[in-house]
């Protein structure tokens, strides 16, 4: 499995170096979730006898290229600039990938980027800076760099209602799985031991159906 995501999907030592995280031994949502194995996807490989190929999340990461603020992450973190970075390191050939999870759109919605509307090509670079356009590129990448991969994509809790329905739609285009997320335990607005389990629940049933 290799996994794009956030702050809910960071476990320390088990992002790439360099990357922020959220949850960690001592760190993270009301200090429960201690172990990269009680995150949503450490029960979810466990539980599905995966392998984690690499997970790929930053805490407070975007997936358009503006961040908090109006930042300008499209050389940083946004999701958009690590799959390039990742496709650039040639990752998609050396490595068999079945499975893509992502989970984001959180910082999207919390940093009120513009939204943008839905559209499938002739991104410009403001395009990318939106919320909507961002999605769809990087849905877009992620079906040209991993064309023969299952993608599931998580949708958290509490977005803005035209961040969910566009990823929806996104998903719907490119044939991706869409797992929308219902009711989440959360402390600090990030899952606690019992909010990673419904998550992880939530997948598995919504991918058994």
């Amino acid at each position: 499995m290799l996994i794009f995501g956030d702050s809910y999907s960071t476990f320390k030592g088990s992002i790439p170096e360099g990357y922020a995280n959220y949850y960690s031994e001592t760190e993270g949502a009301d200090n429960s979730v201690t172990s990269a194995n009680l995150t949503w996807w450490g029960r979810l490989i466990n539980e599905t006898d995966s392998n984690l190929i690499r997970n790929d999340s930053w805490s407070g990461s975007t997936i358009c290229h503006q961040g908090y603020a109006g930042m300008d992450c499209s050389e940083t973190f946004s999701f958009l600039d690590r799959i390039d970075r990742m496709n650039h390191d040639g990752f998609s050939k050396k490595e068999t990938i079945d499975t893509v999870s992502i989970f984001g759109g959180i910082n999207d919605s919390w940093a009120n980027v513009p939204i943008g509307e839905i559209k499938y090509d002739n991104y410009s670079g403001q395009d990318l800076r939106t919320v909507l356009p961002g999605i769809c590129a990087f849905f877009g990448k992620v079906k040209e760099y991993c064309p023969n991969a299952k993608v599931i994509c998580i949708i958290n809790t509490g977005l803005k209602e035209e961040i969910t329905s566009g990823m929806c739609e996104a998903c719907a285009h490119y044939g991706f799985d869409c797992v929308t997320l219902k009711d989440i335990d959360k402390s600090s607005e990030h899952p606690t031991f019992k909010g990673m389990c419904e998550i992880k629940n939530q997948i598995l049933l919504s991918l058994n159906q």
